[in-house]
């Protein structure tokens, strides 16, 4: 949940904003966060509210909003986020975490900002900040007195923060991102001076004088004319600096930032340091190194000498490590300034700690006062490291005697900092579980390097000291066949080439489970690749075969799960039940038994120890190994997971087909059992809804398999009956395979309904495809099983995919007869949509046949049938047949615009079947070279070749 007031004033949760109505119940919203968490009585309400003298009933008026908000925020289950509406008095408290709301966020940005020392970090915080920004402040809000006040106040500071970024933009030498930014805030505020100003040196600075110059007497001209007063000090002293030629370098109130300095005086600028290749041992080429601790800090001097050897408590490099080029030069880069901490992240055994190790090897020369390391134990079944045994670790490496080291933590960390302000060493903080434990680590120094690797995102250490995220994915199957030649020796993987790439495969990319693999594979050299591979393709024991010793997968992954709350392991476990490859909260939540809202949670749980991973926003997947531990973490619940989700399917499909296809009969009933999610996902628009088929479709079809598998025919067949919106769509694009199974379904419940609904599809898909006789073979059994079940529609379907069969086979005659009985069945039973769907083959069927007259008498009767959002690939087939209808008649000029809507309106939307069927016709009558270019496109984009 989050409450906006840098925009339009507004309440945002995970199913979109909430409908707060009328202008003043914003306003009233708006005055109560601009004070979260205190009073506001109802005279400051009042005053918020309205403009001009309030009503007598004001005060009723106030309490109508502010029951009909609080109705709305219990509606969102706004508790569960800690947020009340409470009345206190004579006056109402709207309390939240002010983490909620993006007016504080900005605030907590742009202190972060000021306190950072690096102009590159001040620019990505300031960044940040302005990106919450969404619009003029309190928009949608009536504002009365106090309201404008408040908006005037926001806007200023957002101008303050540009300006802030244009000068940190300076301070980098980026004058160019400066000019830019500031050239719309200007055309924006034309008479603040300061803007102005700050426009002309950044446009000076990148070679554009003449625009500099003529933004100054533009502005002076508009300040005359406007106000009647004259520039200021400071747009007339940045034009004479233009004017003398020498605005000189950046100062701390002109584009710069100060040297920090500290209590002994200004701080000696430290040399640049090589950026080494990531690729090779690296040497010290430091012509300045940096001076003896002695010199570093008065706090050092005050102790026993300290050593000047450089503190070393690195471990071994690590063995076999292959590949990771990009993660390696970002470390690099983050030594070289960018980012004085780097945080690599990523799942249990996927190799974090050796990318550290690696890269701290390679790299000696860059940390000449040494290299310290601390495994912090946040995910050991032995608890975390004392924070108190670290820092008297390091501080000994350092050289401080023991009967110097603080006891507390808080004198021992602030020792660390000093000891380390004037050095450039490298601290490596492994296995990190959260932010806390890593701040009192960090050295003093912003010549140091701090590498913290987690299974966590740690995103408290982001927002707080600008850490550089370094996210580790798996390895692919070249680097991982390269793993095992480290281990197991060239010689034994080129014999099996195709075997170690299978194997790197069924390990999924993670280090942890190649290692494992080689290590088997090492002890027992007359093994094979291959029968190995074997082994581990049987998913029930695939995780045994993957541990070795105390290390493995599971292992691994068991001591991150034990760190987790309840309710994301139950989340954790469910998932590992999924039929298909990908997820989204209403999925997760239907696997758990939950809603919507606790399945994000739990997810974003998950996603932060990085046992789920977030491929686009809401949308996530498991990694195979992953999924295989959490499925027997919880084997008991796996058919009622199983049966929760595929009702999951069926329900939102129904809404889909309900969304593409409007006022479309449904393609079944529901099962007896059939269980309703707690909610479904809805669809703006056609779009939408056919773009979840399409996403959907794998996954769809491994929940019908696993249906089958299940013995769920009442559900294997339904899942896949319902993605018939698609399958009509995109016809030719090999459902055939998928469609047997549902008729194989079918027939094993003994399901006369079910079977003919199922042949009708699959009939539809062979005529497509062109297997005319295998689709007739087919259909004509349709009509009689839909008459057998007592389901008059699915028979006047069956009918008119059986018409299309004949009339492809010559007959002419029978099939407008059966067209003509689909008609009468549908209008019958009233409805509209099937009739239109029979009357518009009837028409195709009676223009072959020679009767023009009579197919633009039933594409006419169908069109008025449906609304004008009727479904779009029926009308531009509908269009189509009107259009050659009346090129027949002789009413050239008419058919050729029928013509050319339908083939406009068909790739509009997509729909290149139907284009083609437009413009083929249309290309005949007209020629236009136009119109075989689009013709020609359209049969490409069909073919799968465009």
């Amino acid at each position: 949940m989050e409450f906006r007031l840098l925009g339009t004033v507004s309440v945002e949760t995970l199913t979109g904003p909430l409908p707060l109505g009328p202008a003043k119940r914003r306003s009233l919203l708006a005055a109560l966060l601009l004070s979260p968490n205190t009073p506001v009585t109802v005279g400051r309400l009042t005053d918020s509210l309205w403009d001009d003298e309030p009503p007598l009933h004001a005060r009723s008026v106030i309490q109508g909003h502010v029951s009909r908000l609080r109705t709305l925020l219990v509606g969102a289950d706004a508790e569960a986020y800690g947020v009340e509406l409470a009345t206190v008095g004579d006056a109402y408290v709207l309390r939240l975490p002010e983490t909620l709301l993006d007016s504080q966020r900005f605030e907590e940005l742009l202190m972060l900002a000021r306190e950072q020392r690096s102009p590159a970090d001040t620019v990505l915080m300031l960044k940040e900040a302005l990106s919450l920004w969404q619009g003029p402040a309190l928009s949608g809000a009536l504002t009365g007195p106090p309201l404008r006040a408040a908006a005037h106040s926001l806007e200023e500071s957002r101008l303050a923060t540009v300006e802030h970024l244009a000068r940190t933009y300076g301070a980098l030498g980026e004058h160019h991102r400066a000019a830019a930014l500031l050239a719309a805030e200007t055309a924006a505020h034309p008479l603040r001076e300061s803007l102005a100003a700050a426009l002309m040196l950044a446009l000076y600075r990148v070679g554009r004088q003449s625009e500099a110059l003529d933004r100054f007497h533009r502005t002076r001209r508009l300040l005359a004319d406007e106000l009647g007063v004259d520039p200021g000090p400071g747009l007339a002293d940045a034009y004479a600096l233009i004017l003398r030629g020498e605005p000189g370098p950046a100062e701390p109130g002109d584009g710069g930032v100060p040297e920090p300095v500290s209590a002994t005086g200004p701080r000696p600028r430290t040399a640049p340091t090589a950026v080494p290749d990531p690729a090779a041992p690296v040497r010290n080429t430091d012509p300045h190194p940096s001076p003896a601790p002695a010199a570093r800090s008065g706090n050092a001097a005050a102790l026993t000498a300290v050593d000047d050897a450089a503190a070393d408590l690195l471990p071994r490099a690590p063995r076999g490590f292959h590949g990771r080029g990009p993660e390696l030069a970002a470390l690099t880069r983050a030594a070289a300034g960018e980012a004085p901490v780097c945080l690599v992240t990523g799942p249990a055994g996927v190799g974090k700690t050796a990318l550290a190790l690696q890269w701290a090897h390679r790299s000696p020369a860059l940390f000449p006062d040494g290299r310290l390391f601390a495994d912090l134990r946040g995910f050991s079944e032995a608890g975390e490291a004392a924070l108190i045994d670290v820092l008297r670790e390091f501080l000994l490496a350092l050289g401080v005697a023991p009967r110097r080291v603080p006891e507390s933590v808080q004198a021992a960390a602030a020792l660390f900092r000093s000891l380390t302000d004037r050095r450039r060493l490298l601290v490596i903080l492994d296995n990190a579980r959260d932010s806390a434990t890593v701040r009192p680590l960090l050295p003093g120094g912003s010549d140091c390097v701090t590498l913290v690797t987690s299974r966590h995102r740690l995103e408290g250490l982001i927002a707080s000291d600008a850490a550089r995220p370094v996210p580790l994915d798996t390895l692919e199957p070249h680097d991982g066949t390269a793993l095992f030649a480290g281990v197991l020796g060239e010689e034994r993987v080129h014999a099996e080439p195709v075997a170690a790439h299978r194997l790197a495969e069924l390990c999924g990319g993670l280090p942890l489970a190649l290692r494992v693999t080689a290590a088997r594979l090492a002890g027992r050299p007359r093994w094979t690749l291959a029968a190995l591979a074997d082994e581990l393709a049987d998913e029930r024991s695939r995780l045994a075969y993957l541990d070795v010793d105390d290390t493995g997968v599971a292992a691994a992954l068991r001591l991150t799960v034990q760190h987790l709350p309840p309710d994301a392991v139950h989340q954790f476990a469910r998932l590992g039940h999924h039929p298909g490859g990908h997820f989204d909260p209403y999925t997760a939540a239907a696997l758990a038994g939950t809603d919507p809202v606790t399945a994000t949670a739990a997810l974003e749980r998950l996603a932060a120890a990085h046992l789920v991973t977030e491929t686009a926003p809401g949308h996530w997947v498991l990694h195979d190994l992953v999924r295989l531990y959490a499925r027997g973490l919880d084997p008991a619940a796996a058919s009622e997971a199983l049966a929760r989700v595929l009702d999951h399917y069926i329900a939102t499909a129904l809404v889909v087909a309900d969304t593409a296809e409007p006022g479309g009969e449904p393609c079944f009933v529901l099962p007896d059992d059939y269980r309703r999610p707690s909610a479904v996902r809805d669809f703006a628009d056609r779009t939408a809804a056919m773009r979840w088929l399409a996403a959907e479709r794998d996954d769809l079809a491994l929940a019908a398999v696993a249906a089958r598998a299940a013995g769920l025919d009442d559900r294997a067949w339904r899942i896949i009956l319902l993605q018939w919106p698609q399958v009509v769509w995109r016809a030719r694009d090999s459902w055939s395979p998928l469609l047997e199974l549902a008729l194989d379904s079918a027939r094993a419940g003994r399901d006369a309904y079910a079977e003919s609904r199922v042949l009708t599809l699959l009939g539809w898909v062979l005529t497509e495809e062109g297997r005319t006789g295998e689709a007739a073979a087919l259909l004509e059994r349709s009509p009689l099983l839909a008459r057998q079940a007592g389901d008059p529609l699915g028979e006047a379907t069956a009918l008119i995919n059986l018409a299309v069969v004949q009339a492809e086979l010559g007959e002419l005659d029978t099939a407008q007869e059966g067209c003509v009985q689909a008609v009468e069945l549908a209008r019958t039973e009233g409805d509209r949509h099937t009739e239109m769907l029979a009357l518009q083959h009837l028409a195709r069927m009676q223009l072959t046949a020679g009767r023009p007259e009579d197919a633009l008498e039933s594409a006419r009767t169908a069109l008025d049938l449906g609304p004008e959002h009727e479904e779009v690939a029926r009308r531009t087939l509908l269009l189509a047949v009107s259009g050659e209808a009346r090129v027949a008649l002789g009413e050239e000029d008419e058919g050729i615009r029928l013509l050319d809507r339908a083939a406009t309106e068909a790739e509009r939307a997509g729909y290149d079947e139907g284009a083609v069927r437009a413009l083929g016709p249309l290309l005949r009558v007209t020629g236009r070279a136009d119109h075989r270019r689009r013709h020609e496109e359209a049969l490409r984009r069909l073919s799968g070749e465009g």
